[in-house]
């Protein structure tokens, strides 16, 4: 059934639209009812398409694996508790992009001894190279290293762990997104 008061609540008054504005609010009205009429008839489900997933367990987050990576893949919240802990499910591109926006690089490229060095301040990271490019290639092996050791063993350092961000956009990133973030080209 269609809630035919929606324009006099929800839109201003037909007394202060002019025809033209009248006749296309009729058009949008028409356009939506035809919309989720055939999202009825052909069995789509509106409101289930454009919510948050949510598991309480596990278990339930196992039953429904599918619909749990479905909704991450489409940018939808997606969560799962155990225990007392919520964990998120995120797409990975989605989440490198959000990392490379909000992670700056803060590399210093300097000249050195008829070469380059590369390092980022506050990280024990660094490289060299006979040039700019050869430096920055390095500095992304070193990088993927300390990414490895910060898995292994450094997580829990006190001078390490609020490096996870960095980590995560490492690890998520190929050999030329890194070396992007690393001279500050467009994301």
């Amino acid at each position: 059934m269609i809630d035919r008061s929606w324009g006099s609540t929800c839109c201003p008054s037909s007394d202060f639209l002019s025809a033209d504005d009248r006749d296309s609010r009729g058009k949008y009205v028409k356009y939506l009812t035809y919309l989720l009429l055939w999202g009825m008839l052909v069995g789509t489900d509106w409101e289930a398409d454009m919510s948050a997933v949510h598991y309480d367990s596990y278990t339930d987050a196992r039953a429904h694996l599918k619909d749990l990576l479905d909704a991450a893949e489409k940018g939808l919240v997606a969560t799962v508790r155990r225990d007392s802990a919520t964990t998120a499910v995120v797409d990975v591109v989605r989440l490198r992009h959000v990392l490379a926006s909000v992670v700056p690089s803060h590399a210093q490229v300097v000249p050195e001894a008829g070469g380059w060095s590369v390092f980022i301040p506050g990280l024990p990271v660094s490289a060299d190279g006979a040039s700019f490019d050869e430096a920055v290639e390095e500095m992304v092996d070193a990088l993927r290293e300390y990414a490895q050791d910060w898995q292994e063993r450094l997580l829990n350092a006190p001078n390490h762990r609020d490096n996870w961000g960095l980590v995560q956009l490492i690890s998520f990133s190929d050999d030329a997104q890194l070396r992007d973030w690393l001279v500050g080209a467009a994301q």
